[in-house]
């Protein structure tokens, strides 16, 4: 996601604990990331972002999995030098996590609530977006213990699968046609990197 929104110049510089962050409501609808402590406005969500999300919730929505653990948009506060927090494209939530954020004000996954099962971020054009996805975002889902995170990236025309093996992420590149390997999808899946770029264009 590109970030061009300006802030207001009293919170711009400012280094705001998670708590400050929960509480920050500058009066307007913009949906914010709290990055190593400073606020980032994001951006209205593009048309292949909401696309790709929008698809991938229908994919896995077919697989039976609960609505109610299926979430576009959820905030998730990770490990970072400073309070972190994350609106990834899409998630999956286990059912632990479901629990514990039934019936909150805010959907937020906080420090001590269970890691999402799996986060999604589609990457925006651009050598800062590339850098937050694969880099920052990785380290900080890993460090969240987060059992899976997907990279899709409509520029590179590949999706990118982390999978959490004692701690740390091993990484599968998937591209064209070849079957997307997930935990989180049956053995026989035939869904493919092509299918989820695709649904962004798709009219």
């Amino acid at each position: 996601m590109t970030s061009v929104l300006s802030l207001p110049e009293q919170v711009s510089y400012r280094v705001m604990s998670l708590e400050a962050f929960l509480d920050y409501d500058d009066g307007t609808e913009t949906l914010y990331e709290l990055e190593n402590g400073k606020l980032r406005p994001m951006p209205s969500e593009s048309e292949i972002d909401r696309r790709i999300a929008m698809f991938l919730l229908v994919c896995f929505s077919q697989l039976k999995i609960p609505f109610y653990r299926l979430a576009m948009n959820i905030e998730i506060a990770v490990s970072g030098a400073r309070s972190t927090v994350r609106v990834p494209d899409f998630a999956i939530l286990t059912e632990e996590l479901a629990q514990a954020m039934k019936g909150k004000k805010r959907s937020i996954a906080m420090p001590e609530m269970p890691p999402p099962q799996l986060v999604v971020e589609v990457v925006s054009p651009g050598k800062e977006n590339e850098n937050r996805d694969y880099r920052y975002k990785r380290s900080q889902y890993q460090a969240r213990e987060i059992e899976e995170y997907w990279i899709v990236d409509p520029v590179q025309e590949k999706v990118t699968v982390l999978h959490l093996v004692e701690g740390l992420y091993e990484e599968e590149t998937f591209t064209g046609e070849s079957a997307i390997v997930s935990s989180l999808l049956p053995p026989d899946s035939s869904l493919s990197a092509a299918q989820i770029l695709q649904a962004g264009t798709e009219d």
